[in-house]
């Protein structure tokens, strides 16, 4: 295999932040890493069948197995639905991509959890664009993985274009509204919002760390593949490890 190591993204389909902010965050590493993308269907974020149908194992595997007809060192599923769904999805998901591709897998809320644990932060504060529902049951689950949801902000959307649409302002108010409750960190959990832009603006600001989806799936895609992060102008978590 090439020395240059190459990143496999599954993607929802109606996302328009993750790829774009992906590249941009690995314009300092461009000679020594690269990102590849295979999208799968999401449109909406429910607590709903249809949406539930969405996040089935074979859909993700399919993705997967194309991206595996390029020699890659890495596979994530650059999403957050098992931050609702249960973080026992997401093992199983990586343990059958592993199974079927050979190629170590990874996830985004494995990459949460790996880094709440790493920093000792127990005390999350949520932003979110998602409906209260959703919201709530991130909590939940948050809780089954040991982490104590103190405070949460959402803006209530369901489709996943709007979610990606949002500008820059309400995604600033909900950042200040999540650090009301005075948290560990604040996690922004969905790889459709563009908040990565704001991170170092906002810990700035607010004085409290915010561990950002995109970000942190990138992250975690460089811990994988032993690539030493130091990457000025995105916040903390890309900082170093």
């Amino acid at each position: 295999m090439s020395k240059t190591i190459r990143i496999g993204h599954i993607t929802p389909s109606s996302n328009t932040a993750l790829e774009p902010l992906t590249y941009a965050m690995n314009e300092p590493l461009k000679h020594r890493m690269t990102h590849h993308f295979s999208r799968m269907t999401v449109t909406h974020l429910a607590l709903s069948g249809s949406s539930e149908a969405q996040f089935q194992l074979e859909p993700m595997l399919a993705a997967a197995r194309l991206l595996a007809d390029a020699p890659l060192n890495a596979i994530l599923w650059n999403g957050t639905s098992a931050s609702w769904r249960g973080l026992e999805n997401d093992v199983a998901l990586c343990e059958a991509i592993t199974r079927e591709t050979g190629i170590a897998a990874s996830t985004t809320t494995i990459a949460f959890c790996k880094t709440f644990r790493e920093n000792s932060w127990r005390r999350i504060a949520l932003a979110v664009p998602y409906t209260s529902d959703i919201t709530g049951q991130i909590g939940v689950e948050y809780a089954r993985q040991g982490f104590e949801v103190v405070g949460a902000a959402s803006l209530g959307a369901r489709e996943n274009i709007e979610i990606g649409a949002t500008d820059p302002e309400p995604i600033r108010r909900l950042l200040r509204a999540a650090a009301q409750s005075k948290p560990d960190c604040i996690a922004v959990v969905c790889t459709n919002f563009n908040a990565t832009e704001l991170v170092e603006e906002m810990e700035a600001e607010l004085g409290i760390p915010i561990v950002d989806s995109i970000a942190i799936t990138f992250r975690e895609a460089c811990l994988m593949t032993g690539v030493d992060l130091a990457i000025p102008g995105w916040g903390q978590i890309l900082a170093g490890n």
